[in-house]
């Protein structure tokens, strides 16, 4: 458990590193994913004419 010494807070390595990482990455992850792969359709569609 974080301990204040002097007046400021002091943690063990262990504990600084605790955090999670929560949906926030994952939807980040999700919504780049998906733009690029929009993005790759986008350029085949306007350099290969959708295979027409």
């Amino acid at each position: 458990m974080a301990k204040i010494e002097n007046g400021r807070v002091v943690e063990t390595s262990r504990e600084a590193r605790g955090a999670e990482r929560g949906p926030t990455v994952r939807n980040v992850l999700i919504a780049g994913t998906g733009l690029v792969i929009a993005a790759f359709v986008v350029v085949y569609i306007v350099y290969f004419g959708g295979g027409q």
